[in-house]
């Protein structure tokens, strides 16, 4: 599995009339989890979309457990829990406070499509290669 954290403070313009963080935001946080994930593994959109490849988001979950407010500073947790074997990727994403409650529980499937035909394609090689040491069983020495 991997996993990465990603900090992010919330700004005044996030908040709505009650200062509690607009809901759709947390999707937006999401992405800035999903895109310093793939540069913690040194890789980008750039680099994939480079190999003719896209990535476009299918499917997005949000549970909302508690509020963020203007100020907080959140812990957005990305994972991976599988290795994607074909066209489809799937991040398990959550939000957290300074206290460490939960605040967002989320899920976000991207596909990932030919640059120029946006037919269904598999995953890059690089990428695919990139993420399978983090899937490899560990054996007792």
């Amino acid at each position: 599995m991997l996993t990465k954290e990603t900090k992010i403070r919330v700004r005044y313009s996030e908040t709505d009339q009650m200062q509690v963080v607009y809901h759709s935001r947390f999707l937006e946080y999401f992405e800035a989890g999903r895109t310093d994930s793939l540069r913690a593994l040194g890789m980008t959109y750039k680099s994939i979309e480079e190999q003719g490849v896209v990535m476009a988001i299918v499917q997005a979950e949000c549970k909302y457990v508690k509020p963020a407010r203007y100020d907080d500073l959140l812990t957005i947790k990305t994972s991976i829990h599988e290795l994607p074997k074909n066209h489809r990727i799937e991040f398990h994403q959550d939000a957290y406070n300074e206290s460490g409650q939960l605040l967002v529980r989320g899920k976000v499937v991207l596909y990932f499509l030919d640059k120029v035909t946006f037919t269904k394609t598999t995953i890059p090689d690089a990428l695919h290669t990139t993420l399978q040491p983090f899937f490899e069983k560990k054996e007792n020495a």
